[in-house]
């Protein structure tokens, strides 16, 4: 193991060293050690997979280690739950929302604590409660208002502000920010350096590595459950990180396009709409392209992909694929039609997390496997898994080890790997590298581009704006609920897109890709900051 730089004379406020853990054969860490201050901002890289929150859940009481030490403020301690974290200061905000969706906002934040008068709850208290820990993000969320209604990127900042409900010590961020827009961010952002200056420890685990320079004081990297290296923030480099975290250097961002588009129309989508909700919208999605679907908070994005799809109901439109008119009335109609969609939330809307990765893979297309009579063919089944196991690389000891234990990138190549073995003609990728490392995110890229080149039509809604521009032939923007104009992605900017975005201005019968489309050569600005906006609502 490395020796971890030199620490102040005060003991750190945490200490971890020698942490094991192993599920069944797997080493999921081996000898790994941290150290974080008071008033540090703390970062864990690594790409998924590497251990960064399998050590957290041991930190957090979630998970019991095998082997190693944990120490807070110089004691040792023995951390065997939820509780036994509280009590000693450490919370921890997960990547996958732990939310109540039938509870109110009010009743989340204060689950397992409610303020009581007596015998009973003091509603008022916790109203007033949540609303304080709301305003502190900058958040405008009712307290009274079920969870189940909000879109994903509220739920986030109601984890967020259930967190700082406990006046933690220490506060865990697992990819806080992965479901968050521009100005959600930099609002949690300015509340992690108002949290620092109070002395709170920060542990900061996050795939934006833009955030984690301008926040972080210093960061450990993870690779293969074992401990790399820490440095200080300013004394290293995101690229000094990246190749720490792939034991390689990446030169690309993004891979060289092989696709070629066509002029052929595959999807053709005509006065969609849902009443109240998105609509009218039109748009061509052309063979062997990749479109983007770029916009606001609220803007409609993921709610014209999930009526496209199926999953919410339509109250007019005309769907054509490859010239031929589909009635869509729910996502079996759509799947057999050979539409597909990579949902935001693959915890969610996309995975059944207690079954194996075989079944998950199988499960959009078992009439492939089954004989005469019915019966699923195990032994194809696995073979086929082990395919897709193998061409998006996915971490997992076993086809049937049960998809809720894989990382979340390997979850997200899973839900992908369901489709592709579905050979579906059209594919709706809803932000498919949030939470996702920057190894795992190029090989997505690459899969998109390939399999636009196979003549399939890709989608692709994203909040980052540079993957908009550095994956896409055209961008449809989005502005309340429909499309504001459609630019040829090669020939645009970011601040074409915002502004589009953001006022209009664009007439969307007037498409610029209505010219010959030019090869994709990713030649056209992909830099700059962060992305517009989350896609839900």
């Amino acid at each position: 193991m490395n020796a971890l730089p030199s620490t102040p004379a005060l003991p750190a406020l945490l200490s971890m060293r020698g942490v094991c853990k192993r599920f069944d054969n797997v080493v999921a860490l081996a000898d790994v050690a941290l150290d974080v201050h008071r008033g540090e901002v703390h970062a864990i890289c690594g790409e998924n997979g590497a251990g960064k929150s399998t050590l957290m859940k041991v930190l957090s009481g979630v998970l019991a280690p095998d082997e190693g030490e944990i120490r807070i403020d110089g004691e040792v301690v023995h951390i065997a739950g939820l509780s036994d974290a509280q009590r000693l200061g450490i919370v921890m905000i997960h990547q996958e929302l732990n939310l109540v969706p039938h509870l109110t906002v009010a009743e989340n934040i204060w689950l397992g604590r409610e303020p009581r008068r007596g015998w009973f709850v003091d509603r008022e208290r916790q109203r007033e409660g949540a609303r304080a820990c709301l305003a502190r993000l900058g958040a405008a969320i009712d307290p009274d208002a079920l969870v189940a209604t909000l879109p994903i990127a509220q739920r986030q900042l109601v984890e967020i502000a259930k967190a700082l409900s406990l006046d933690a010590r220490l506060l865990i961020m697992d990819e806080p920010t992965s479901s968050l827009g521009e100005a959600d961010a930099a609002r949690l952002l300015q509340v992690v350096r108002e949290l620092k200056r109070d002395g709170v420890g920060i542990v900061y685990i996050s795939h934006r590595l833009d955030e984690l320079e301008a926040i972080a004081d210093r960061a450990t990297v993870l690779r293969d459950g074992c401990y790399i290296a820490t440095h200080r923030w300013p004394e290293t480099s995101i690229d000094a990180i990246v190749s720490l975290m792939v034991g390689r250097e990446l030169t690309q961002q993004f891979p060289p396009a092989t696709r070629r588009p066509t002029r052929d129309v595959l999807l053709r989508v005509r006065g969609l709409r849902r009443d109240g909700v998105v609509g009218p919208v039109d748009f061509d999605l052309r063979r062997g392209e990749i479109l983007g679907f770029a916009g606001l908070v609220g803007a409609g994005r993921t709610e014209t992909a999930r009526a496209l799809f199926g999953a919410d109901p339509l109250d007019a439109g005309e769907i054509a694929l490859e010239g031929r008119p589909l009635r869509i009335r729910s996502p079996r109609d759509a799947i057999e039609a050979g539409l597909a969609y990579v949902s935001e939330d693959r915890k969610a809307q996309g995975l059944a997390v207690a079954m194996s990765v075989a079944h998950n893979i199988t499960m959009a297309h078992l009439g492939s496997l089954t004989g005469a009579l019915g019966i699923i063919d195990a032994a194809r089944e696995r073979a086929a898994a082990e395919r897709f196991i193998a061409q998006l690389g996915i971490r997992t000891p076993s086809p049937h080890q049960a998809a809720r234990l894989l990382s979340g990138g390997n979850q997200q190549k899973v839900v992908i790997a369901k489709w592709l073995f579905r050979q579906a003609r059209v594919i709706v990728f809803d932000e498919p590298t949030r939470g996702i490392d920057v190894g795992a995110k190029y090989a997505i890229y690459a899969l998109m581009d390939q399999l636009a080149a196979q003549g399939v039509g890709v989608v692709l809604i994203s909040s980052d704006l540079p993957e908009i521009l550095g994956l896409t032939d055209r961008v449809a923007v989005f502005r309340q609920g429909r499309i504001a104009g459609v630019l040829e992605t090669r020939r645009c900017s970011q601040q074409d897109v915002i502004r589009l975005a953001s006022v209009g201005g664009q007439d969307p019968t007037r498409d610029p890709a209505d010219r010959a489309p030019a090869p994709h050569d990713n030649a056209h600005d992909a830099t700059g900051g962060a992305g517009l906006a989350t896609t839900s609502s």
